[in-house]
């Protein structure tokens, strides 16, 4: 099972929400289906928990999350460039996108996913900078 996951979470922050991760999903639940000898229109919800696996988005969303906090230094806080204390002094800045492509980007997605944390959470990441 571990091989299984390692094999799907490998360079999944690059793929994203592309057009084939809907295709990968129908894959993932196929095998759980299989593995857990159930029939083709029952639910994995259950499956996935009792098997320990995140989904393929949320998979995405963790991959994405531990990237932002591997790599702290790529990323500004908004406490770094204004003096200000705000509730946002926490959040990450984000850059003005220009291109389309930018905000489908690893940087911007895991910019835009860290903002929607609670603020314990995010606290706790920006002492481990």
């Amino acid at each position: 099972m571990l091989f299984f996951h390692s094999v799907m979470s490998y360079g999944l922050i690059f793929l994203g929400i592309s057009t084939k991760s809907k295709c990968v999903f129908k894959l993932q639940k196929r095998a759980i289906r299989i593995i857990m000898g159930a029939r083709n229109n029952d639910s994995c919800t259950e499956f996935f928990k009792i098997l320990k696996i995140l989904p393929l988005y949320a998979e995405y969303i963790y991959s994405l999350l531990m990237f932002v906090v591997n790599k702290r230094n790529l990323f500004l806080d908004n406490a770094e460039l204004y003096t200000i204390k705000t509730r946002n002094s926490y959040n990450l800045h984000s850059p003005f996108p220009h291109l389309t492509k930018y905000q489908k980007g690893v940087h911007y997605e895991g910019i835009r996913i860290f903002t929607h944390l609670p603020t314990c959470i995010k606290s706790i990441a920006n002492e481990t900078k």
